[in-house]
């Protein structure tokens, strides 16, 4: 951990030398003192996010039977400021996962069910004519939100997936030439389908580079299956789901965004990404290669990951583990490999492989 070093300024020296020099300079030194006391990391700041990571995820864990790296990396993602999307087939528990998430976090939440029909304005909001006072007065819509869950992203059309944009990106909204900040924090966590097709649009790859991580939520093991029949044996309408208790506030969430920003990561660490994106981009395999905002969320995530593993730096571990799930959407196999069913999975690990791991 680093630890600031503190002035003795109850010593003779120093209170000699605090009498020749000007208040001017003295004013300058104790802002460069504070500056790098505000840039470290302190064990307590370590202490503080693993203990709400133990917290959350216990409580998460009361309902939610398996999927333990896949918590562990929603909350990451969360502690990153980013946004998750959700992939599984239908019954794996991903709604719920989100659902339960949100019982968590003491702040606002909205479900959203995208659908054919859905239009921007019943995302964003409209404006409406105010007959009494002869304006328009803007309404505003379940977007205006800390975390937003929609569910089946991938049933509204283009339209409606474009609105999504600018309030992924830049926390905010354009309605009418006006701009509409979001709430702090603001999240998404959205839910796909991976096997239907019908009534389905294909997420574009602007809308899905805006996704922090996309992560594959698989079918139970038989071990957890079992464990999940026995804990809704006699629960058929699933009333435990209510029983988590809320642990995070939005300050919370901010101040462990803060933590997680100062998590330690070498040089050589930064170089290490940034050479395994570009091998994205210098690869036969692939039709289309990640960009720098893939080098900036690996970067991200495996800062928060370090931090809920107790740890105030970065290894190359933390770098491996996030790889997968922030690459895995943002790159495009070439049609040949695609032809011949080569998993997106094997293609990342082997780049990983060719890429030298820093001492």
């Amino acid at each position: 951990m680093n630890t600031p070093n503190y002035p003795e300024n109850n010593s003779e020296e120093n209170l000699n030398s605090s009498e020749q020099n000007s208040p001017q300079e003295n004013k300058s030194d104790s802002l460069a003192e504070k500056e790098s006391f505000d840039a470290s990391i302190q064990e307590d700041d370590i202490q503080y996010i693993s203990t709400i990571y133990e917290r959350t995820r216990t409580e998460i864990q009361k309902i939610i039977i398996g999927n333990d790296n896949q918590i562990m990396l929603i909350l990451a993602a969360l502690f990153s400021g980013g946004h998750i999307l959700l992939e599984g087939v239908p019954g794996v528990a991903k709604t719920l996962m989100a659902k339960l998430i949100a019982q968590c976090m003491n702040i606002e939440f909205k479900r959203i069910q995208f659908t054919p029909d859905l239009l921007p304005s019943d995302l964003l909001g409209v404006n409406l004519f105010n007959m009494q006072k002869t304006e328009f007065v803007f309404k505003k819509g379940p977007i205006f939100s800390n975390l937003i869950l929609i569910d089946e992203i991938n049933r509204s059309p283009a339209k409606t997936q474009a609105a999504l944009f600018e309030a992924m990106e830049e926390k905010q909204i354009t309605i009418d030439g006006e701009t509409y900040l979001l709430a702090k924090p603001f999240f998404v966590i959205a839910t796909q389908n991976p096997i239907e097709q019908e009534g389905t649009y294909k997420l574009p790859e602007a809308q899905l580079d805006r996704f922090l991580l996309k992560l594959n939520i698989p079918y139970p093991n038989l071990t957890d299956e079992i464990a999940i029949l026995h804990r809704f044996k006699e629960d058929f309408t699933q009333k435990t789901t209510h029983s988590t208790q809320a642990i995070l506030t939005a300050l919370d969430i901010e101040k462990c965004i803060a933590i997680v920003e100062k998590v330690h990561i070498k040089d050589e660490l930064i170089n290490y990404i940034a050479t395994i994106v570009n091998q994205t981009r210098n690869n036969a395999d692939l039709f289309l290669g990640a960009s720098p905002r893939a080098s900036l969320a690996i970067l991200k995530t495996s800062k928060a990951l370090a931090a809920l593993q107790k740890r105030d730096y970065v290894t190359p571990d933390d770098i491996q583990t996030v790889c997968y799930p922030v690459l895995c959407h943002r790159i495009i196999l070439s049609p040949e490999k695609e032809m011949e069913g080569v998993s997106m999975e094997n293609i990342i690990l082997e780049m990983i492989k060719n890429v030298e791991v820093p001492r």
